[in-house]
């Protein structure tokens, strides 16, 4: 599958069972539901799917189960990146020998700090060697360094590297677009930036508020096809609030729990990732514009009425 014809995409959480162990019913169904909604692509396996808590052969496990849960309908990339430039060349085609994972994301080495020409010297590595196609993953708020829009331009030209999710300022996310290779794409990995993203000339985002948003995202999506710039505007200027909501404590706990109480048993996040407690969901419902108490209840599918009016 071709990323060029995704435009929103999920960074899908990892599901868990009251033993904490992986949940494969709970991600079809999770899964299922998001394809129906609009979404047309995802990451497994990536920040949000809590990948850092993950064993080797958890990871492996999921991406395996995950592929036969797409069977082939949309693109699915997977989270095979880590600060180890051996390691990762050597899980990335481990990963390629699963069928129906498409492309690796493979982040910016977190912890160790590289400078451009490491980081530039890790990637070329990596994709030279790899058997999958990668996405890079520019995250400085979680790797603690960030890649310079000229060292993304530099390795768009890479014959094996095809995309970037970039989460930087739209100052840096144009350069890219006005300097990259022709045939390199370019995703947001800032819920906030989605629109603008997408009018500016990037293929779209990979989204994290998409699991609870993603009928008024494809909608805001269409909307903007359609002409419908102004509708568009107003959709994203309802879904900013709430998209912040989503990250006022440590991800995937503020996704997690809103998914548990609209009945997908995700079940919680394992450590260092704490649950949320009942003060903090109360505090999260109300930045998401519900009742205090709603996450102790049965929340609907549609959190918004996901028109323009709304």
């Amino acid at each position: 599958m071709n990323l060029q014809d995704a435009d929103l995409l999920t960074a899908i959480v990892t599901p868990f069972n009251e033993q904490n162990e992986l949940d494969f019913a709970s991600l079809a169904k999770l899964t299922n539901h998001l394809i129906e909604q609009g979404s047309n692509g995802f990451v497994i396996g990536g920040t949000t799917g809590e990948t850092p808590t993950l064993s080797h052969d958890e990871k492996l496990a999921l991406y395996r189960e995950f592929a036969k849960i797409i069977d082939g309908r949309v693109p699915v990339i997977a989270g095979t990146g880590s600060n180890n430039t051996a390691e990762t060349i050597a899980f990335t085609n481990e990963v390629a020998e699963i069928e129906g994972i498409d492309y690796a994301l493979v982040v910016v080495p977190p912890y160790n700090k590289p400078n451009q020409r490491g980081m530039i010297a890790h990637f070329t590595a990596v994709a030279d060697q790899s058997k999958l196609p990668i996405v890079i993953y520019n995250i400085p708020g979680r790797t603690g360094v960030k890649m310079a829009a000229e060292t993304i331009v530099e390795l768009s030209h890479h014959e094996n590297i095809k995309a970037v999710k970039q989460c930087a300022s739209l100052e840096e996310m144009q350069y890219v677009i006005d300097h990259k290779d022709e045939d390199f794409q370019v995703f947001t990995g800032e819920d906030a930036q989605a629109l603008t993203a997408r009018v500016l000339g990037a293929n779209g985002v990979i989204s994290v508020a998409s699991h609870n948003y993603c009928a008024q995202m494809r909608e805001m999506y269409d909307q903007l096809y359609n002409g419908n710039w102004q509708a568009a505007a107003r959709l994203q200027r309802w879904l900013t609030p709430r998209m912040a909501a989503l990250f006022m404590y440590p991800s995937p706990s503020p996704v997690k729990a809103v998914l548990n109480a609209q009945g997908f048993g995700v079940g919680g996040c394992r450590l260092p990732i704490a649950t949320l407690n009942d003060n903090e969901k109360q505090q999260l419902a109300q930045a998401l514009s519900l009742p205090a108490d709603a996450l102790a209840h049965e929340l609907p599918l549609n959190l918004g009425k996901g028109d323009v009016d709304d």
